[in-house]
């Protein structure tokens, strides 16, 4: 036998041993005869390392090395799905999908809702093709490398034909509570919660740190099974466990909705002593051949829907209110609680928005408060326990003067504001803004870093981030940063300069300009210097610019602190000036007209078509009414398109829209 016989011979004996031990639950050898295999395979591929592949065994402990991640686009969109919270919910879900399909009763699969990160593998010829994240769902991450040290999942499949699984990736309880336990013994933080654990190592640039995770996966969703012959998506299910996938063991058959609430009051007990994290039940109709009837919505298909566990409620104790200043100056009051966990991690701060909340809420400091996560996220204050009081709470007052500049605040309606241009908060905030991806998108200029350089006096206004090459020697002196670290933050700062003139108008903060509104206002006058002349009058005549809005961007330029910040930016040599595409063609068949796209757009992604119709003159809406000319959809489109017929609105396909944009 040669070498590579031998290899091949031991790399489909782990396989096999990978497929019993992790997706059977059933190991038919002992540990010791894998390591032995293994270690032989290594010993081989060192011998003879033209031998070793991608999808070798000894690869799957990892150690590739990225710079970045590469975007892969998905073949089908991964759409998310909607929503129920209750009973009502569900039945109104079942009573849909009956009376479009014209049945008495459906047959449902219900499976459990992981809570980890999603994932798609692709796979032709029998081999894996790569790995992706979600992302947004048109596109998403390579993560190829982290995903095969995952040991469950098989990289070659007895299957020719092109197909796509997909599912979740995820950190068992077990492994998270060892991994903090160690982490704690080292003095790292600790991970939050199972969820971002598992989304943080599989983002991990060293595959080597994702292989020490100890990630799992389980796959529930076949995306071609009609194409492959399936009628029923549990036979899908059984299918791709059988040729090497790991599927969940509670999932289940119900017939009709009565069975499915059975399941979910079962598992809503269950949930606890499950090994890894839920946040709930999916239900999924059963039959294959009723999806394409039951169609989709823009983003999600109307043949499943997610039943979200009630949020968890805890007792703690409310320590504390203390206040915080954002970068418009609101005075935000936050809960200081007794660290207490939910859903999944420690809960310290909690926002209580405004003093008429407080009131509400009947909140004093030193109550005990009933504590949520709303959507298992943001920590919430449902409400106070009166009843506990001992007579040690004292009175909420709200404040009258900044907590940070001492300056006296103003109400208006149901917040309070300091209005200081110098304060320090407000600078802060401003320049976290300022640095943000979705405005001059600085990358590493993040809120720690705003917040130590300015502690330190090297920057103190937006004008000053310009100048923070200035302080290059400094800056290596404090703790965290290194000579790359500096280098890409500098260079991230000139690239800035760059930009459009959108981006420039979000970053500076202006309040009721959004990115939108940023965008059509920077569309409309090109430059800076045009936009600073207009009068509020003219800008109320623009469609979407409201009188709040245009008073505000007419107040903010011809306030003398703010023209003296802009010219400082100037002096810095930043673009003032719209980068865009602007059509003053009046000939194309989108010019002055408003579009609304729907559907999975395959040539054109949903941002590509936009800025496509955009710079055409057209504008492009979110939701279709009256005043719509065009209904542009691709495939899966939903709701829109039905109500575009529903108006007599004209409506285009893709080719279709191809078609006009040759005219």
């Amino acid at each position: 036998m040669t070498y590579k016989e031998r290899a091949e011979e031991i790399t489909k004996l782990l396989e096999q041993y990978n497929y019993e031990y992790y997706v059977l639950d059933n190991p038919s050898v002992p540990d010791s005869e894998y390591d032995r295999l293994i270690n032989e395979l290594i010993a081989i591929e060192k011998e003879h390392p033209e031998l070793i592949t991608p999808f070798s065994p000894t690869q799957r402990v990892g150690g590739k090395v990225l710079d970045e991640f590469k975007k892969i686009k998905h073949k089908r969109m991964m759409l998310s799905l909607a929503n129920a919270f209750n009973e009502k919910d569900l039945r109104d879900f079942d009573q849909r999908v009956r009376d479009i399909v014209h049945v008495d009763k459906v047959e449902y699969m219900c499976e459990m809702k992981i809570d980890g990160l999603a994932m798609s593998l692709d796979y032709i010829d029998g081999k894996m093709n790569y790995a992706a994240t979600r992302g947004d769902g048109n596109e998403g991450e390579d993560v190829t490398n982290n995903v095969l040290t995952i040991r469950s999942i098989p990289t070659k499949v007895k299957l020719d034909k092109p197909f796509e699984v997909r599912g979740e990736v995820y950190m068992s309880k077990k492994v998270l509570n060892e991994l903090n336990a160690a982490r704690e013994a080292s003095g790292e933080p600790l991970l939050a919660n199972a969820r971002n654990a598992a989304a943080g190592s599989i983002r991990q640039l060293d595959s080597s740190i994702a292989a020490s995770r100890k990630l799992e996966a389980f796959w529930y969703y076949l995306v071609n099974a009609d194409e492959l012959g399936f009628k029923r998506h549990s036979d899908a299910l059984d299918y791709i466990e059988s040729i090497g996938f790991r599927t969940n063991k509670e999932r289940r058959i119900c017939d009709g909705i009565d069975a499915v609430l059975d399941y979910i009051r079962e598992y809503t007990e269950k949930r606890p002593s499950l090994a890894y994290d839920i946040d709930g039940i999916v239900i999924k109709v059963n039959d294959i051949s009723m999806y394409n009837v039951l169609g989709y919505t823009a983003k999600t298909p109307r043949w499943a829907i997610a039943y979200k566990f009630p949020p968890e409620e805890v007792v703690t104790k409310l320590e504390d209110i203390i206040f915080t200043v954002g970068r418009t100056g609101k005075i935000t009051p936050n809960a200081v609680i007794k660290p207490t966990k939910v859903a999944g991690s420690t809960v310290q701060r909690a926002t209580l928005h405004n003093e008429d909340f407080v009131n509400d809420k009947n909140l004093m400091i030193g109550d005990y408060i009933v504590l949520r996560k709303a959507g298992d996220v943001i920590p919430e204050v449902v409400r106070a326990l009166p009843e506990k009081r001992d007579g040690s709470e004292r009175p909420f007052v709200m404040i009258e003067n900044c907590p940070v500049c001492g300056a006296p605040l103003i109400r208006k309606d149901a917040m309070h504001f300091c209005v200081s241009p110098t304060c320090p908060a407000r600078r802060i905030e401003g320049m976290i803004h300022f640095s943000s991806r979705d405005a001059m998108d600085i990358e590493t200029m993040g809120e720690k870093a705003v917040e130590q350089f300015f502690n330190e006096g090297f920057i103190d206004s937006i004008p000053s981030i310009y100048d923070l090459k200035n302080h290059r020697q400094e800056i290596l002196e404090i703790e965290g940063w290194q000579t790359k670290s500096i280098d890409n933050l500098l260079d991230a700062i000139e690239k800035s300069k760059e930009n459009s003139l959108e981006k420039l108008l979000f970053g500076l903060g202006i309040k009721e300009v959004g990115a939108k509104m940023a965008k059509i206002l920077a569309k409309r006058y090109l430059s800076l210097d045009a936009l600073m002349q207009v009068s509020e009058e003219e800008l109320q005549r623009i469609p979407d610019v409201g009188p709040i809005s245009a008073h505000s961007i007419y107040t903010y330029f011809n306030n003398e602190d703010n023209k003296a910040l802009i010219e400082k930016l100037r002096e810095h040599g930043l673009n003032f000036n719209f980068l865009g595409q602007v059509n003053t063609d009046s000939s194309s068949p989108f010019f002055g007209k408003t579009c609304v796209l729907t559907g999975t757009l395959s040539k054109y992604g949903r941002k590509e078509a936009t800025e496509i119709l955009e710079n055409l003159g057209a504008k492009v809406a979110g939701s279709v009414s009256k005043k719509t000319d065009y209904v542009i959809f691709g495939e899966e489109a939903g709701s829109k398109l039905d109500k575009a017929h529903e108006l007599g609105i004209k409506t285009l396909t893709e080719e279709e829209f191809e078609e006009l944009l040759q005219k």
